[in-house]
């Protein structure tokens, strides 16, 4: 770390919504983000608008409510919603028949506790009716995903998986890691169960085919060939190192190798080593023996590589103290492209073939499906669901459960990595939650903190001040729920942290106050339960308890901005001082009602602090990298309106400066291409007041 980065006076928070913050940040680890989800299932459906009779029934809730809406319900498939008073959606289902589900809903008779709860706080219902029960499941899965629903299994890990794009735009095809729609022309082979596998693939297979991974704009300005050429990751087809037949044999090859042909490739490079060492060309043998070696790295790397199994995708759920998981494994072109774990919300009281049956058709609502799907345990309306994801595909695709053979040892691997993971899981989970425990008696809480929020800003005296808050729970850090923000006042003096922490919650809690109310008094109500206190994904909106990297000044700064807004009594605000001579161990706390106090050296509540307080240092300073580094960029010829990229190129090219340009006389600016003259006097003006 810089001496600067050691004066960034971390003192801030972070606004809690899109319109008010900057969510890139380059040094910064990746957050997980939900993948967008389709607006709709591929699928028409005979009613597109929710219908509900939620008037007939005024003042009703529960199954006397449910009793009125089922008199008008028709005797065909489609999907239904619960709502409460409140509106909002306590459960998405689909039918065969929706007057015989939700009849049985009405008869008030439930088999779980769980389904009871849901019929009690039914306050409405809305319902939409689609030709065909497979329409109905495909809506079904979109919805939940969207909405989100309490009492629906739940997918919490929704992020994209990124794939390997070989390209087909232009004359010397780049390979790239490639996220999100498809629109690039090209192959695109996966998926890869982490942008960390693709990364690998990727630099193994540069040594192996010498594919170039630069960008286009980046490919035509060059003269020489660049350090990949040099290090012997890429051919040089940029300037003309290598031909444009030759190299697009490099890319069939490669290409051969992503589908599944990779022995055929290895026979081929391994006959022309042996044929180069014949005509005594060592140094081409030696070439073509690195290739060798960079395809077995691939492949050594893939673990299992089936025989039998083409394409796809193995699903095995364990379940275990009330949590469950689901471990997934990609094969494609009989080769193993990772796997990836999953946690899904759901009632312990569901069985396992329901929550996986649920999980399967979020999981291919937005994703590509393959031509096999193999089950470590058999779901409910298995025929249904696989005939709904062929449809969906538009061809053919089977779900079945092993009993036997290399299919059987692939679900049994998967089952095995599940139960492995679920452990890890129930032992940070168990740990997390003695520490929550520790966290509240160590500062008096009725209770453990569900929602734990720390603030830090970073800057240089006072220049490119950002805020960053990061979030931790029962499960960790939620990385989800990061924010970060620009300071934005300009009646802040410079390096001014009190005045930064003023903003930093005045945006965030009177934001927090006007989309989701008033904060909960004293956290969690007596005889709520968890699903009460859940806000929107599965996560409270309120934090139960904020930590603030600063002494008694800051802390009557925080303070204040919440005696402000109200909610004084409603937020633990706790402040955390640097000890003497900054030490790490002799931090004071700083907590209303009581003295300054430090904890023991050993105290594993300040160990927990402790890695609040590194993360959010991480995540400030990152912000404000990255937002120095923008800075330091920027170029004064983005401020004129209508110099787009290309003219903004043309301008440096033929000026070689920002600088020579804004000196530039009309004359000089209209022999530049693409510069009219109305277009130069524009930029001659924005320098040039007079």
């Amino acid at each position: 770390m810089s001496p600067a980065d050691h004066k960034h006076k971390q003192r801030g928070a972070a606004d809690d919504l899109p319109p008010e913050i900057d969510l890139e940040d380059e040094s910064a680890e990746e957050i997980a983000e939900p993948e967008t989800t389709s607006a709709a299932p591929d699928v028409a459906f005979t009613a597109i608008d929710w219908t509900s009779h939620a008037g007939d029934a005024d003042g009703m809730v529960g199954a006397e409510v449910i009793q009125t809406l089922v008199k008008r319900l028709p005797n065909a498939p489609g999907v239904y919603r619960m709502m409460n008073a409140a509106g909002d959606v306590l459960y998405v289902g689909k039918a065969r028949s929706l007057k015989k589900r939700v009849t049985n809903y009405a008869q008030g008779r439930f088999h779980t506790s769980r389904i009871g709860r849901m019929v009690r706080e039914t306050s409405t219902m809305e319902f939409v009716v689609t030709r065909t029960e497979i329409e109905a499941l495909l809506l079904e899965a979109n919805l939940i995903k969207r909405l989100r629903p309490r009492f629906n299994v739940l997918m919490r890990d929704d992020k994209s998986f990124p794939y390997i794009l070989v390209t087909g735009d232009h004359v010397s095809p780049g390979i790239y890691k490639h996220r999100g729609a498809r629109s690039r022309k090209g192959d695109y082979f996966g998926p890869f169960a982490s942008a960390g596998a693709v990364g690998r693939t990727i630099n193994s297979l540069q040594r192996a085919f010498l594919l170039r991974s630069c960008t286009n704009s980046f490919y035509e300005n060059r003269t020489r060939p660049c350090l990949l050429y040099q290090i012997k990751r890429c051919a040089g087809p940029c300037t003309g190192e290598i031909s444009h037949q030759d190299y697009a044999e490099l890319v069939a090859e490669a290409k051969d190798f992503l589908s599944g042909r990779s022995q055929k490739v290895k026979t081929e490079i391994s006959g022309a080593m042996q044929q180069a060492s014949q005509d005594l060309d060592f140094e081409r043998a030696a070439i073509y023996r690195d290739r060798l070696a960079a395809l077995s790295h691939v492949q050594s790397h893939q673990g299992i590589n089936p025989q039998t199994v083409e394409e796809a995708d193995v699903f095995a759920i364990h379940q275990e103290g009330g949590q469950v998981c689901i471990q997934v494994f990609f094969f494609r072109t009989g080769q193993n492209w990772g796997n990836r774990a999953y946690f899904p919300k759901a009632d312990p009281a569901l069985e396992g073939s329901e929550v996986l049956g649920s999980f399967l058709a979020q999981f291919y609502d937005d994703k590509p499906t393959p031509r096999a799907v193999l089950l470590s345990h058999g779901v409910e309306e298995q025929e249904l669901l696989a005939e709904a994801l062929s449809t969906r595909a538009r061809r053919k695709v089977s779900i079945s459960v092993p009993q036997r053979g290399e299919k059987k040892d692939l679900t049994d691997n998967a089952l095995q990595n599940a139960r492995e993971a679920l452990g890890r899981r129930l032992a940070e989970t168990s740990t997390q939650a003695r520490l929550l425990t520790g966290f509240a008696e160590t500062f008096g809480m009725a209770r453990p903190p569900v929602r734990i929020e720390v603030y830090d800003n970073s800057h240089i005296m006072g220049t490119n001040a950002v805020g960053a808050m990061v979030v931790a729970g029962p499960e960790g850090f939620v990385k989800n729920q990061y924010r970060k923000f620009n300071i934005r006042s300009t009646e802040i003096t410079p390096g001014d942290d009190f005045g930064m922490m003023r903003e930093v919650m005045e945006r965030r809690f009177s934001r927090l106050l006007k989309e989701h109310g008033d904060a909960p008094q004293g956290g969690e109500a007596e005889g709520e339960t968890e699903d009460d206190i859940e806000g929107n994904g599965g996560f409270p909106a309120w934090p139960d308890v904020i930590l603030i990297d600063g002494g008694q000044g800051q802390m009557s700064a925080v303070r204040k901005i919440l005696s402000d807004l109200g909610i004084e009594d409603r937020v633990v605000a706790i402040g955390i001082a640097k000890g003497q001579d900054r030490d790490a161990g002799r931090e004071r706390f700083f907590v209303r009602g009581r003295d300054s106090f430090s904890l023991p050296v050993r105290d594993p509540v300040l160990y927990f602090v402790q890695r609040l307080r590194d993360e959010v240092h991480r995540f400030a300073i990152g912000s404000h990298r990255a937002r120095r580094k923008k800075e330091m960029v920027k170029n004064p010829l983005d401020e004129i309106s209508g110099i787009g990229p290309g003219r903004k190129r043309a301008l440096l090219l033929h000026f070689g400066t920002a600088k020579a340009v804004s000196r530039a006389a009309v004359e000089d600016l209209v022999k530049v291409d693409g510069i009219s003259e109305q277009v130069a006097r524009l930029v001659y003006n924005h320098f040039h007041e007079s």
